[in-house]
């Protein structure tokens, strides 16, 4: 069964939490720009499933920190998120752990 994304913002962190594929993915997609506004931390520790849309979204949206002048990095990555990010090729900087 799918669990529904959710995210949230306290202070300086984004919280995600539930499945994060290109089904449910795109709320957050559509206010990104909003939802990164002074993120510094990215928290996947509720995230139960990511797929490789999801694992595109997690790009962009540590950009769109970066784009701000925010070193933004990720806790709780699970190992999917890891694995997915190697087979890609992904640089440390893209997903910083």
């Amino acid at each position: 069964m799918t669990q529904p994304f959710s995210w949230s913002r306290e202070g300086d962190k984004l919280m995600l939490s539930g499945e994060l594929d290109q089904d449910l993915l795109i709320p957050l997609w559509d206010a990104r720009h909003e939802a990164m506004q002074g993120v510094a931390l990215i928290d996947l520790s509720g995230v139960t499933r990511v797929d490789t849309a999801g694992v595109a979204l997690l790009v962009h949206l540590v950009a769109e920190g970066k784009k701000h002048g925010r070193a933004v990095s990720l806790s709780g990555a699970s190992e999917n998120v890891v694995t997915l990010a190697q087979l890609y090729n992904l640089p440390e900087d893209v997903l910083p752990r």
